[in-house]
């Protein structure tokens, strides 16, 4: 399967508002303004959307796999009312200190993507952490940082060169619009 029509987006921060205390609930679940039409208008536009995101809130015991797939439901609701959809759910399950090779920084959810929908080199990946941007990049991801979510501060931090060029932007909506101009 050809990945170039292929656009990976975390998920808290990105698509629904983050929080340090987690989203354990679908009632936590609470969309970034403008997320679900920029998905719809990437789908309009032939892209595949697919998420790649940690959720060590399941090994913290924050909440549970039923919990973690109810607050999945809420989110492909809120995007289908938006007339948009996923293709896919990528999540690491693990905690920081349990070694996995899916918590980004690590590449292994990318790994996972590239298994299904083939090479992501140029691929947008879309996050507001520097962990997002550093799996995509292990992948040959394009890094795109967005400033919702934690995304101010990741900027305030500093980018490593190692990353190469990063795209900046205000929201996924932000992003969406200036993409489906130039994809490039």
């Amino acid at each position: 399967m050809n990945a170039s029509k292929l656009v990976i987006l975390d998920r808290d921060g990105v698509i629904n508002e983050d929080s340090d205390a987690y989203i354990k609930t679908p009632e936590e679940w609470r969309p970034l303004p403008g997320s679900a039409a920029a998905i719809a208008r990437l789908n309009h536009a032939g892209y595949r959307v697919v998420v790649a995101t940690n959720q060590s809130g399941l090994a913290r015991g924050y909440f549970d796999q039923a919990g973690l797939d109810a607050i999945h439901r809420t989110m492909a609701a809120h995007l289908e009312h938006a007339g948009a959809r996923l293709s896919g759910v990528y999540f690491c399950p693990h905690g920081p200190d349990d070694g996995c090779s899916c918590r980004k920084p690590a590449p292994g959810l990318i790994d996972q993507i590239v298994a299904e929908y083939g090479e992501v080199t140029g691929v947008p990946m879309v996050g507001d952490s520097l962990r997002d941007l550093e799996a995509g990049v292990t992948r040959g991801c394009r890094p795109v940082l967005v400033l919702t979510g934690k995304g101010r501060r990741t900027l305030e931090k500093g980018l490593p060169e190692t990353l190469g060029p990063v795209d900046v932007f205000d929201s996924l909506a932000g992003f969406v619009d200036q993409f489906l101009k130039d994809p490039s």
